[in-house]
């Protein structure tokens, strides 16, 4: 892993988990990590109530679009996360893979979705304790 280690985060359609996760991950570790995240079978937008839970905790992901996962994304990123979704990433040697078993939140109200958010929160945080730590001066 080098001094910014990259993550990349997959689930089906990108809409929901993955985007949540992504923008926990750059909101939480700031330039320390580079972050990606796609889908198998991409949606066509992001879920609203996904945007409206994450709004709730000041993260604006309104604007992000899900994206298809392809063979260089997973090249390019030292960890590879599926989101419980039974997708598959491409396996490289070097690579580490995890998969987070999460609720999928499509077609669900922001009441269903704020919990998986949280974890999400959760996961990401042990994530990050793990690959990037802040540096004590």
């Amino acid at each position: 892993m080098s001094d910014k280690p990259s993550v990349l985060f997959v689930c089906v359609h990108n809409a929901g988990r993955s985007q949540m996760a992504a923008a926990w991950l750059t909101h939480l570790a700031g330039d320390r990590v580079e972050v990606r995240s796609a889908g198998s079978n991409p949606g066509t937008a992001v879920n609203p109530a996904a945007v409206e839970a994450m709004a709730e905790v000041g993260i604006d992901i309104s604007a992000e679009t899900p994206k298809i996962l392809t063979v260089d994304a997973v090249k390019e990123s030292d960890v590879c996360i599926t989101m419980g979704c039974g997708d598959t990433c491409p396996v490289f040697p070097g690579k580490h893979y995890l998969d987070w078993k999460l609720e999928d939140p499509a077609g669900q109200g922001v009441e269903a979705i704020r919990p998986i958010r949280d974890e999400i929160k959760t996961l990401v945080e042990g994530l990050i304790a793990e690959i990037a730590p802040e540096k004590k001066p």
